[in-house]
């Protein structure tokens, strides 16, 4: 069993606060990532289930051991790290044996493992080559490989794509993905990049100032965020915000103000809302649409400000009308690679009710209204 418990985990540096009381239950050959912006103390959680950095308070179980007070080398875990740190006067045999000579296993075993770690990753070719003969790429899969061959409980990433280009990114995102399934071992990763993390993660981690904002499935995140921080992080382009005020709040939902003078009733608990209270608007640009579809329940319409042609999709910029013109609320909207659609255009935005989501102004998210079916499904 390789689960990883943190328990109450607090680390302070010069008197600031990094990580707040951090509970967080990753389930053995799960593959967790670790999301978030810099500095909101992703890092240092990775390097304290490592052992590299020491809680102030709290416990970190792997296995269902207490591992708080041991040593890394005691932990069971190997890390890769941002920095491929590959030794260059040796080869990639050597680089990926280096671990294993430091603890005196014995040859024939070292070269068994390294030669397995070889095939998993495809670089069986490599073995023989000095690290400056290597692609970037090529550089991670050895040190990855590092990894593979000390057959830890636990596999920890830290930011291991961030120096690669854009299309190896992809490539290698792939690739541990299917090392994930191949090894069916516990991986928890870490990454600024929420693409990544859609991607990658059986669960994500949101943290915020040293705080878990939500733990959840990708999809789970994408469609119910808890607030206004993890909608507007998880999601490429990120969810438009806009400021409305309540008009009414009653037992048939929350009806608000938009841009431009219209009104809409929302489904949402309207729990102790009043007229005249602030929320945050919350859509997708991906769930506005310009032309008028069959779940399509209200609109936002302005002028476009700017055209974003993007191969497949196209990103419209578009100034909202709004009553006081100089608090112009511009968002965006995700068309079709064939959008026509030009500068100066007026344009209605349409979008289905279900898509949108409403926000207090402490930032969390207001309770949808359960329909008459998810009331049936649960009687």
């Amino acid at each position: 069993m390789s689960a990883v418990q943190l328990q109450q985990i607090r680390k302070a540096f010069a008197g600031t606060e990094v990580l707040k009381s951090v509970d967080i239950s990753v389930a053995d050959r799960e593959f967790m990532v670790f999301v978030g912006p810099s500095g909101c103390g992703k890092s240092t959680l990775l390097r304290t289930i490592a052992g590299l950095e020491r809680s102030d308070s709290g416990q970190v179980l792997i296995g269902g051991e207490d591992v708080t007070e041991l040593e890394p080398s005691q932990r069971g875990v190997a890390m890769v790290f941002q920095s491929y740190a590959l030794y260059p006067h040796m080869s990639v045999y050597e680089n990926i044996a280096f671990g294993l000579r430091m603890i005196k296993l014995p040859e024939a075993q070292i070269k068994e493992r390294v030669q397995r770690a070889a095939q998993i990753l495809q670089i069986g070719q490599l073995l023989e080559r000095k690290p400056r003969a290597l692609s970037g790429g090529q550089r991670q899969r050895v040190a990855i490989g590092r990894s593979i061959v000390r057959e830890p409980k636990v596999f920890l990433f830290d930011e291991p794509l961030s120096n690669l280009d854009a299309a190896l990114r992809v490539q290698m995102r792939l690739e541990l993905i299917k090392l994930h399934k191949q090894l069916n071992a516990t991986m928890i990763y870490v990454t600024h990049d929420q693409t990544e993390a859609m991607t990658m993660a059986d669960r994500i981690v949101v943290l915020n100032h040293g705080k878990v904002e939500q733990i959840g499935s990708p999809l789970e995140l994408y469609r119910t965020p808890v607030n206004r921080f993890v909608a507007g992080f998880i999601g490429s382009p990120k969810m438009n915000f806009l400021p409305v005020k309540v008009e009414r709040a009653d037992s048939a939902g929350v009806t608000v103000g938009l841009p431009g003078g219209s009104s809409i009733t929302l489904p949402f608990v309207a729990g102790d809302l009043k007229a005249g209270d602030t929320l945050t608007f919350g859509i997708r640009p991906e769930h506005l649409s310009e032309t008028v579809t069959g779940d399509v329940e209200g609109k936002l319409s302005g002028s476009v400000i700017v055209v974003e042609h993007l191969g497949g999709e196209t990103l419209l910029h578009v100034n909202l009308a709004n009553d006081v013109e100089t608090q112009d609320v511009v968002i965006q909207v995700k068309g079709s690679g064939e959008s026509t659609t030009s500068d100066g255009q007026s344009i209605d935005a349409h979008f289905g009710l279900r898509h949108v989501h409403l926000f207090r102004e402490n930032g969390d998210a207001l309770q949808r209204l359960r329909t008459v079916r998810e009331t049936a499904a649960t009687a």
